[in-house]
């Protein structure tokens, strides 16, 4: 069974600029990988922002007379990034993939009573391994002043995701959501997650993370008593890693030792045979992994292969 996908990050006015030219696909170059730029006229607008995501917050400011302080440290924008799996997008087809973005609009549009006004943007990339949909919106709550007797717009994240429970509610009403409009999805763990920004996720390798996309093709799980649940994840994913290159790294010796003497010994064909079978499967244990967390975190496999080296290396100093 696939999941219903959704995760927010916050971003200060700084870095905006960034993220439009990023999911607009306003870069000549990108460091992800995993973006094919012969698929990205596939890519279609559900809202399209004319100008910078800036700069289209200050005209929202201007003609709604939002309130809120603005400064550097402020939050003046949140971006959910919605998806699946690729077999589920697969299943469903090009037209219901379509209604499912859609749909998760919707859903933005009017959760917390937000206001399809405040969506920035809406991009639905069909250019990278997995389908998702990259909604940028401004965190606007609707409070009621006692002095004016009216109903005052103001800029404030910390408002918006009031509680510490946020995201789990966040992920509990899209699911309900998405699920009543006919998409049949399970809804992902929510013991134990929180709302943390996309920063802080790519400097995590978390275990739990991982186990989490690969439900629907499982590795064996690392059992963990420690109470530093965090650092032990992290420890047993750089355990279970180093297992992984190590039995790879033997595969791939065995089969250049069996081509040299494969003509000497036919026995040895066989051998070679199954250690390529071994090696693919090893192999393709690796890409599932890193294809899924590339997913989730939006971020390229690459990327997350040096980051698991960097670990590695970190705990072996």
């Amino acid at each position: 069974m696939s999941y219903a996908i959704i995760r927010n990050a916050n971003y200060k006015k700084d870095n905006l600029a960034g993220l439009y030219k990023h999911n607009e696909r306003k870069n000549k170059n990108y460091s992800n990988t995993d973006i094919d730029k012969t698929k990205s006229i596939k890519n279609y607008s559900i809202k399209q922002c004319n100008t910078t995501y800036l700069n289209a917050i200050k005209i929202l400011q201007k003609e709604n007379n939002l309130q809120g302080r603005i400064i550097k440290t402020t939050n003046v924008a949140c971006e959910l990034i919605i998806t699946s799996d690729k077999d589920f997008f697969e299943n469903i087809g090009e037209e219901e993939t379509k209604r499912y973005f859609q749909t998760a609009y919707n859903f933005v549009a009017n959760y917390k009573n937000l206001g399809e006004k405040y969506i920035l943007s809406a991009k639905v990339h069909m250019d990278e391994t997995t389908p998702h949909l990259h909604l940028v919106f401004v965190p606007v709550v609707h409070k009621f002043d006692n002095k004016s007797g009216k109903t005052v717009d103001k800029i404030a994240c910390s408002e918006y995701w009031k509680g510490k429970d946020s995201y789990k509610q966040l992920q509990d009403n899209f699911y309900k959501y998405i699920s009543d409009n006919g998409f049949d999805l399970e809804r992902g763990k929510s013991k134990g997650t929180k709302h943390i920004d996309t920063e802080t996720l790519k400097q995590i390798t978390n275990f739990d993370n991982i186990k989490y996309e690969l439900a629907n093709n499982p590795i064996e799980p690392i059992n963990s008593k420690n109470k530093n649940l965090i650092l032990q994840q992290n420890k047993g994913l750089i355990e279970y890693t180093k297992k992984l290159k190590l039995q790879l790294s033997k595969s791939y010796t065995a089969i250049q030792r069996v081509e040299k003497l494969q003509n000497e010994n036919t026995n040895l064909k066989y051998e070679n045979q199954e250690l390529k079978k071994e090696n693919h499967r090893l192999k393709d244990y690796i890409d599932k992994t890193f294809e899924y967390v590339s997913i989730l975190f939006d971020f390229s496999k690459n990327t997350l292969k040096n980051l698991v080296n960097n670990f590695v290396k970190h705990f072996e100093r």
